[in-house]
Order: C-alpha cells, then structure tokens, then sequence
C-alpha cells in the first residue's frame, strides 16, 4: 500500500510506545511525519528527542501539548505559564530537528472550569489573557499557538473553548502567523456551523493543523477514549477534509486516536491500520500529495 504524503502518525495513537519505537514504527511504516507529545519527549530530554527525531527523517507536525491555563490569577496559573513557555521552547527546537516541511505548531487545551467555579465566560476570558502573556515568547521562537477546541462533554473539566468559532474569536486579538486553531474531526463534526468556520479559518489564515479520526456510539464510559480509526464511525471525512483543503490547506493530517484497546495493539498494526484508514477515507479527497520532503533537501 502507497502511504499518503501527508499523513501525520500523531503520537497519542500509539500512546504505550515509548519516542524510538514511536519514530522507528512510523518510518518504517513508510510515514512521513509525526506529532509528539511532551511526556515522552521529555521522558528522554529534549536534547536526545531533537537528535533522535532528526536521526528519523521524519518531519514533525505539531507537538502536544499546552494550555490548562483557566485557573485565576496566582501561583498555580504563573507556573502553568511557565510550563507553557518550555513547551514553546520544545516545539521550536523539535520542529528545528525535524526534516523539511516540519512545522513549529504547539497544541493548546485551554483547560475546564476552576474547582468550584461556574464562571464559563470568566474561563475563557482567562484564555485569552493568558494567550497574551504567551503570545509574544511564541513569536520570538517562531512557534504558532493553536488552540483547539474541544467536544462539549469536555467543557468543565477540559476545554472551555468547545467551538471553533470560539478558538477564532479568541485568535482574532492576535497574528495569525503565531496564534491559529486546530482543527480535529472529533470534537467539531457536530457543530451546525462548523463549515461557515472552517471557512473562516482558511480566509483569517488560522488553520494551524487538521487531525483526524472518527466518532463511535455508544461512547465508553471514558468519553476521552471514544475515537476510533476514521471509517468505523459517523464522521464525513469527505466534505471536512474538501472544507479545509479549499481553504488551501497544504501541511500534514494527524491521526489522533484516544481509544484503550487500539492503544493496546501492537504500534506496528496500529500505524499500518491508521495507514490503511487514513487511505481510504482521507486521501481520496486530496490534491495530489506535495513532493515528498527530505531533510536532506536544498
């Protein structure tokens, strides 16, 4: 089977395997990109990441993940912060030591309700104040910010931001060049205006990354492990993927799949299955794949 160019193993679909193994399977799958996660990034330091993901050949698509910054003003929101700056930092370097066409692209969950709270408004008026902390530090290292909005049944304790014209309006304060959106077939399939907005997305520039995979029901009892590979579930994968190529969309499409019995597969028929869905479901509705890139390309 001939792997799309631009499909993206995004690394929470083979969550049990450790950087090497995620980088080995992924190439040898015949993949051409990856997006890593922090934990085991930094489970061998960023140092040793950056060498062995250009060692890969890979090309790095974004890197999860940051956020969780809806906590009011004080110590445990000045250390989130931080933490968010060091993510900044680790994308920067990752999308540095990534081969040709890697781009420099940190997830953002916002984070849900603070305990106690109900104030859904005041949340997200967090976000974008944090957002503005940030976005000048993310600017400097070259580094866009893309918040993604997640599913409702995430609001309290996840995301508040649940729509994507709610990561868009929160976007509109700053560049598009450093503060975009994600754009994952999960959490907005549903949304009675999700084509009016990708749309917008595409014309305000803010199309940080498209992720894919499907929706199942019924859901389990953990809502976070409900996505499956696209085919098995409800998702028009066609009219999505045609909305966001029309906006001229032209960078890798992550698989990310949270779901415990595919993470309890084997990497190597997880990446060939998500190879093989991504083949059927995604690819059919692209342009022709862009020249594969190289990092030993001029």
């Amino acid at each position: 089977m001939t792997v799309d160019a631009r499909l993206s193993i995004n690394q929470a679909t083979i969550k049990y395997a450790d950087l090497a193994t995620a980088l080995r399977v992924t190439a040898d799958a015949g993949v051409q990109s990856i997006g890593l996660w922090r934990e085991p990034v930094n489970e061998v330091g960023l140092d040793t990441a950056t060498r062995m993901l250009s060692d890969s050949g890979l090309r790095f698509s974004t890197h999860c993940r940051g956020g969780f910054f809806t906590l009011p003003a004080g110590p445990e929101r000045d250390a989130a912060l931080a933490d968010n700056r060091r993510a900044i930092d680790e994308t920067a370097a990752l999308a540095d030591a990534g081969a040709d066409g890697s781009t420099a692209v940190l997830v953002l969950v916002a984070g849900g309700l603070p305990e106690g709270s109900r104030d859904l408004v005041g949340a997200r008026e967090r976000v974008r104040d944090a957002l503005g902390d940030l976005v000048p530090y993310a600017r400097s290292a070259g580094v866009t910010l893309a918040i993604e909005p997640l599913h409702p049944m995430f609001g309290s304790d996840r995301c508040v931001v649940s729509t994507l014209g709610q990561a868009l309006d929160l976007a509109s304060d700053f560049d598009a060049a450093t503060v975009g959106a994600a754009v994952d077939t999960f959490h907005i399939w549903w949304d009675p205006q999700v084509y009016e907005q990708i749309a917008r997305a595409g014309r305000e520039g803010r199309i940080a990354t498209y992720q894919v995979c499907d929706w199942q029901t019924p859901l389990p009892a953990d809502v976070l492990l409900s996505r499956h590979y696209m085919g098995e579930g409800i998702i028009d994968f066609a009219s999505l993927t045609r909305a966001v190529v029309d906006t001229g969309y032209d960078r890798d499409i992550e698989v990310e799949i949270f779901n415990a019995d595919i993470w309890a597969d084997a990497p190597e028929t997880v990446v060939a299955r998500t190879a093989a869905a991504f083949a059927a479901t995604v690819a059919p509705h692209l342009p022709p794949s862009p020249p594969v890139y190289s990092s030993q390309t001029a």
